[in-house]
């Protein structure tokens, strides 16, 4: 572990490699689980706001778990999370075939929205979690994400640089910069 800034992180975000395998795990992390995607506040007023534009990209199932449930939930630890649909698939779940997507993602890649989708999603493997005086950065290893940890082995792609943008969108370009001084620093010891 090691600070920077107000982020307390795991080496493993360093150290470890991955790569998305849509084609191996088919989205297994939009379906499989107890929880939905963790949320932050602002996301969910963000979501109320973009609901109306998602609704046409989203499975009739997603829209009458939503539309029953509201755009967010808070979950059974209290948190803010996206609802689901049977407990099962998150409600923002669509199918590209047997390949889960995301609703919000096509909304955005078509330029119907301009938010991408859940910040926690977009991090994955990344998993943060705020304290009062400090943010915990750590790597989240899920089976479900084996393929994934082979390909980005195969490419050589560790998990901060696998998640760039998504890192920038969440601390801002300058932590992003000194954690690659600290991963080049770390490489070179």
């Amino acid at each position: 572990m090691f600070q920077l800034g107000k982020t307390i992180i795991s080496e493993d975000i360093l150290e470890k490699e991955f790569v998305c395998n849509l084609s191996a795990c088919k989205g297994a992390c939009c379906v499989d689980g107890d929880a939905g995607a963790p949320l932050n506040e602002a996301e969910t007023k963000i979501l109320e706001e973009i609901f109306p534009k998602v609704k046409p990209f989203l499975r009739k199932e997603g829209i009458e778990a939503i539309e029953a449930q509201g755009t967010w939930i808070k979950g059974t630890d209290g948190d803010l999370e996206t609802p689901l649909i049977d407990n099962k698939d998150c409600a923002y779940v669509i199918f590209d075939g047997k390949t889960a997507l995301c609703g919000i993602e096509q909304a955005y890649n078509q330029g119907v929205v301009d938010w991408k989708k859940p910040v926690s999603c977009h991090l994955y493997p990344i998993r943060v979690k705020d304290f009062t005086e400090f943010a915990a950065v750590n790597y989240d290893k899920w089976d479900i994400c084996d393929d994934a940890c082979s390909l980005g082995k195969e490419l050589e792609v560790p998990v901060y640089k696998f998640v760039k943008e998504a890192l920038i969108r969440r601390f801002g370009e300058d932590w992003y910069l000194e954690l690659e001084k600290v991963a080049e620093e770390l490489k070179n010891s």
